[in-house]
């Protein structure tokens, strides 16, 4: 067999099992439920607004031009869709390609940054797919995902092959004009670092720094202008309001005094142990890292390069978010592998030392999963109380038997270590997202609702909605008219005024008889409810006045034991 062919097929063998087994698991836990409320049906809301109304070049949500992200997400559920026809299963099926291409993107820039240590290159896809947080956000339809995958294509575009030293100028500068249109400028802190600091990590970029930062500056050039030869179009079609924001106001008004989620410089610190769980638990991760010395090789300070100075950025930015930094997950990934490596092979008494195995996490599974089976005795004394524990007990004594079996499996001790934690985790988290689609999906479900909308928007019936409205009703009803923001005392009764055959939407914290009685849709909705109500009749209500007898009685769905508790 040729060389390159025996690579090859080395590199195949290499896959399995980690990508079917991600794949297969992704499948099962992204089909369990519908779109989430609010991230996935918001992304589904522009899509299909767009679809709908022809706006290819601008997003629009809720019949108003939405600057607040760029289409190349919608332009590919677009295309599905030519295929397809309009769906939420393309859409789901899209998410889990791009997280499939993250552990593959993954495992190259692993083979590139640690030529010498094989190893990296088999555990970091591993990692990568057991971190709980980034699996189950990697369920959401969303732009980070796919802004990861360009991420790390931007940054393996930068690395050295065996056959060629300097960087694939113009694969680097297309991968960054794929993520400025998948997420916006934000694309340029992903990558600016290892780029700025590439002769700390790069030999060919100390050597030849004219060339790396002259030819680096044009191919973040093209990726700029292919970002703007969308956004320029796209402004002078949205109009001056749109363009104001596309332009300025939005990018800023995140990254100083945010306007949205704006939370203070430390917030993210106390949140990486959970962000890299199952692996923060890891005690030889712990030591592998607190052990790095001196000098380190090119792939940890390309790691150290793109973390630090990226996370310490994302910290100074006023609006922060857990799913902000999730094209970093990747590089916390060869961090870990890499370290785990290199402790490996310079202290290997204590990269076999049982102490810092598994055993905690093993403990841990096994305690929870007693948790789970005696969950229903607590329930039943009342010792616990409240909506998730009366909710999940329901099921939990057959969950309780993974969690038992998953911890036995972390008690084991010899090679394989690192693989018997990811399989773990991964098993772990689809069991916890298939016991939330048991137990606590319904209270998240809004098909009621939205087919009650979508039914009011076919017979032309205007829909107003009290509050913030997020999109999550028009994928699913489908509506093709916008719905209009209302506010109490005039605005509400103008609306009824003006559309005495309307409905009106509101998202109360507790039901009122009068919502049972005069209501057409009342269905539970996070800790709260969605009621959809007679434009004139909840008008007639705030006013004090008597509304006339509805036709039908209320609808009242997918309510569970917690909620009809309350309902009395």
């Amino acid at each position: 067999m040729a060389s390159s062919s025996y690579s090859r097929s080395e590199h195949l063998r290499s896959l399995w099992p980690w990508l079917p087994l991600w794949a297969l698991a992704a499948l099962l836990a992204i089909f369990s439920h519908g779109p989430m409320p609010l991230y996935s049906t918001r992304t589904l809301a522009v899509a299909w607004e767009m679809w709908n109304h022809g706006h290819w070049l601008v997003p629009h949500i809720n019949g108003a031009p939405y600057s607040e992200k760029v289409p190349l997400l919608f332009w590919m559920i677009h295309a599905g869709w030519l295929v397809t026809g309009v769906n939420d299963i393309w859409p789901r099926i899209l998410e889990v390609i791009f997280g499939g291409t993250q552990l593959v993107l993954v495992s190259l820039l692993a083979q590139r940054l640690f030529p010498n240590r094989p190893w990296v290159a088999k555990g970091a896809p591993w990692i990568l797919l057991a971190l709980g947080y980034a699996f189950l956000f990697g369920l959401q339809i969303m732009y980070e995902v796919l802004l990861a995958v360009w991420v790390l294509a931007a940054l393996l575009a930068l690395t050295p092959k065996p056959q060629r030293a300097e960087p694939r100028w113009v694969l680097f500068g297309l991968a960054v004009g794929a993520g400025l249109l998948t997420k916006g400028p934000v694309m340029f802190l992903h990558v600016a670092f290892p780029f700025l600091l590439g002769p700390l990590w790069n030999d060919w970029a100390r050597d030849n720094r004219v060339r790396w930062y002259s030819r680096g500056v044009l191919a973040l050039l093209l990726g700029g202008a292919m970002l703007l030869a969308w956004a320029l179009p796209a402004g002078f079609s949205g109009g001056e309001a749109y363009r104001q924001r596309l332009f300025f106001t939005q990018t800023a008004g995140r990254v100083v005094n945010a306007f949205d989620h704006a939370r203070p410089f430390w917030w993210y610190v106390p949140m990486i142990p959970a962000l890299l769980f199952p692996f923060s638990g890891w005690p030889r991760a712990w030591a592998a890292l607190l052990t790095l010395r001196r000098p380190l090789d090119s792939g940890l300070r390309f790691a150290l390069c793109w973390l630090v100075p990226v996370m310490v950025v994302f910290s100074c930015i006023s609006g922060k978010q857990l799913y902000y930094p999730l094209p970093e997950f990747a590089g916390a990934a060869l961090l870990i592998a890499g370290a785990v490596a290199a402790f490996r092979e310079q202290r290997p008494a204590l990269a076999t030392n049982p102490w810092l195995g598994t055993w905690p996490l093993g403990v841990g599974g096994i305690l929870f999963g007693i948790f789970l089976f005696v969950l229903p005795v607590l329930v039943a004394h009342n010792d616990l109380h409240g909506e998730w524990f009366d909710s999940t007990q329901r099921y939990s004594r057959f969950f309780s038997v993974v969690f038992v079996l998953l911890g036995i499996l972390l008690l084991l001790r010899g090679r394989g270590e690192m693989r018997r934690l990811a399989f773990a985790g991964l098993v772990g988290t689809l069991a916890l997202n298939t016991l939330f689609t048991l137990t606590m999906w319904q209270n998240f479900d809004l098909r009621p609702a939205s087919q009650l909308l979508g039914a009011a928007d076919a017979d032309h019936r205007s829909i107003g909605i009290l509050g913030n409205y997020e999109g999550q009703f028009h994928f699913a009803g489908r509506l093709t008219q916008s719905i209009e923001r209302l506010y109490e005392g005039k605005s509400l009764q103008a609306f009824a005024q003006e559309h005495p055959d309307g409905v009106v939407i509101e998202h109360p914290e507790k039901l009122t008889n009068e919502s049972l009685r005069y209501a057409l849709l009342v269905q539970p909705f996070r800790s709260g409810w969605v009621v959809i109500w007679p434009a004139k009749s909840l008008a007639d209500l705030r006013e004090g006045r008597v509304p006339a007898e509805p036709p039908h009685p209320t609808r009242v769905y997918q309510v569970d034991e917690w909620r009809f508790r309350a309902l009395q």
